[in-house]
């Protein structure tokens, strides 16, 4: 028997995924299936990749939140601190399960995206719009660093699905989940105000809009999501709308030449993020000139529905960046992408082979298998180039200051005070789990000093250590010092940094 070959095996394989994905009566399964393994695959390279980095600042400022639930912080609304206390509520605080986490979120918008193409898409389609999702960075590199970008993924896929559904068959119950998508897109971020006024734009601009807006569907999408963002707006009318300011004093403002440049930077980074997909799709159709214009603006129906359900959310921010002199970044276009795939392949000129569908799979399957294997390599380089301190040290640094605090009281750590990059890091490494104190909700005076606190700063940091000090020095058995944290990874030796630590005891 003729061994094959490395590329023959892999389009044999191809050949029998694809046979299982596109079997009417095992499609589903086969789905869930793939996807359990994209999860876990992705899963496992993001925690060899960065295991010698420790976890990101915005994943540990989650964290942090999620200690302090609220309706809403100062940063952003609550959806992703909630996500992140509920899942710690069941699962342990440790990298590999927060990666776990990460991945989640692109693994249910790629579900979605499955269920949402087969309103569109014959199931070769289907196949390839699923696999062409995953070639895109923002479903895999960019997914392991947990926010608020991340959690939009499956809300925004949801909240397409069911509006395209609700517009087309204005179905109560898909006009109520509509509804209910749609504020908790807001609830993880308020840039998806362009996805809600997206979907809007193209309910006027189809022809069925007549028909839409005379039906309930609309109405109770309307009130269902004004119920279920009830609570949020409360908290933000009794907080002043700090979120708003707070995304002004970072991002507005600008000099119109620079929003201008933020604008072409957002459209050619976005696309550039999804470049890959975008040539496989032109590959594998080869259409012409006309085609191609059918493809990115149909002439009519349902794929113009959804041509400008894709671009009017994408392409609104443009707008209001140059009006208002605001500054946007390609990072946030992260979970506009679902239905591209259907765009691009949805075209009655777009015919696919079974073998154009046998290479895309290959290309799916190949990308998270060889980057799992380059997954050591990458965290050595990291731990040479010298990842941030802060993370990379956090876990060895709780271990002190949880080791002061105890030698000091029985009682557990309650409040982690002084520089907001070590201080998240540490509240999500220590064992107490304590709450971070830097631009948080403050505790009152009472609670704090029967609490006591542990303040950490960068020894190089004078203002911070003399504030640090003086507030030990002001309660009895406050105390502090100063302890240098390296860590080596796989004999490969650390950068040292030194911490000064204050402890202020229960009163």
């Amino acid at each position: 028997m003729r061994l094959l070959s490395p590329l023959e095996a892999a389009d044999r394989a191809a050949g029998h995924l694809r046979s299982a994905l596109t079997d009417s009566s095992g499609s589903e399964r086969t789905v869930l299936a793939a996807l359990a393994g994209y999860l876990l695959l992705w899963t496992l390279y993001g925690a060899v990749a960065k295991s010698s980095q420790g976890l990101h600042s915005d994943m540990t400022e989650i964290v942090a939140w999620s200690r302090d639930l609220s309706f809403g912080y100062l940063k952003h609304p609550p959806l992703a601190a909630s996500i992140v206390w509920l899942w710690f509520a069941v699962m342990p605080l440790a990298e590999w399960s927060y990666y776990l986490l990460a991945m989640l979120m692109p693994t249910i918008a790629l579900w979605i995206a499955w269920r949402l193409s087969a309103d569109y898409l014959d199931i070769e389609k289907r196949v390839v719009a699923l696999a062409l999702l995953t070639l895109i960075p923002f479903y895999n590199f960019h997914a392991l660093k947990f926010n608020v970008n991340t959690v939009l993924m499956p809300v925004w896929a949801a909240t397409t699905f069911w509006f395209l559904r609700s517009y087309t068959t204005r179905n109560a119950l898909y006009a109520a989940l509509a509804g209910l998508g749609a504020a908790a897109c807001m609830l993880g971020k308020y840039w998806s105000v362009f996805l809600l006024a997206g979907l809007f734009v193209a309910a006027l601009i189809d022809t069925r809009r007549g028909a839409y807006f005379r039906s309930a569907a609309p109405w109770l999408t309307v009130a269902v999501g004004l119920i279920a963002l009830a609570p949020h707006l409360y908290w933000l009318v009794h907080n002043d709308f700090a979120p708003f300011g707070y995304a002004l004093e970072i991002h507005g403002t600008k000099p119109f030449a620079n929003a201008v440049k933020s604008v072409l930077g957002y459209l050619a980074g976005s696309l550039g993020y999804v470049a890959m997909p975008l040539i496989v799709a032109l590959v594998v159709a080869r259409r012409s000139r006309t085609h191609l214009a059918d493809i990115v603006w149909p002439a009519e129906g349902d794929r113009r529905l959804v041509a400008t359900a894709f671009w009017a959310p994408f392409l609104l921010p443009t707008v209001s960046a140059l009006a208002s002199g605001t500054e946007l970044t390609s990072l946030w276009s992260m979970p506009a992408w679902t239905l591209l795939p259907v765009l691009l392949l949805s075209s009655p000129a777009v015919t696919l082979a079974t073998a154009d569908t046998r290479r895309v799979l290959i290309a799916t399957v190949a990308v998270p298998m060889v980057m799992l294997l380059a997954a050591p390599g990458i965290a050595l380089m990291v731990q040479r180039a010298g990842p941030r301190p802060a993370a990379a040290h956090a876990q060895l640094l709780a271990i002190e200051i949880e080791r002061a605090w105890h030698e000091a009281t029985q009682q557990p750590l309650r409040y982690v005070d002084g520089d907001a990059e070590i201080v998240y890091d540490v509240a999500a490494a220590a064992v107490d789990r304590p709450r971070a104190l830097p631009k948080m909700p403050q505790p009152s005076a009472v609670e704090l000093k029967r609490s006591g606190l542990a303040i950490v700063c960068f020894a190089d940091d004078a203002a911070c250590c003399a504030a640090a000090t003086s507030r030990a020095s002001s309660v009895s058995g406050g105390s502090g010092f100063e302890i240098g944290i390296v860590r080596d990874y796989f004999r490969l030796p650390g950068k040292v940094r030194r911490y000064s630590i204050a402890i202020l005891p229960p009163q």
